[in-house]
């Protein structure tokens, strides 16, 4: 994992998924922050779940998968923003956490 802080990277991710206001975006292996964001281990943490998902789903099919959510159910109805809220609070999450949890987060 790599933090890179980039506001071009994150206006080119907010015209793609037609969203303003990104705080910062999984881009495996990266995680991509604009400059105006306060970064914080919640945060970072958040991110990190994303990360564990996408490798999980070997990148690409998670890509395809989220987006296809994202523009059918809105942002906070996508399966892995759903288990990346639920426990981005919780820093040692991914220490325990069982491979495919988003599965749970489906509706």
């Amino acid at each position: 994992m790599m933090i890179i802080i980039s506001d071009r990277a994150i206006s080119f991710f907010e015209f793609i998924l037609r969203s303003p206001g990104i705080r910062a975006l999984a881009f495996f292996p990266f995680i991509l922050i604009p400059s105006s964001t306060k970064v914080d281990k919640v945060l970072i943490n958040h991110e990190k779940i994303h990360l564990r998902q996408q490798l999980e789903l070997l990148v690409i099919p998670f890509y395809a998968w989220y987006l296809a959510a994202y523009y059918t159910k809105g942002y906070y109805n996508v399966c892995f923003e759903k288990e990346a809220y639920a426990n981005e609070n919780d820093l040692n999450y991914l220490r325990k956490r069982k491979m495919f949890a988003f599965i749970n987060y489906i509706k």
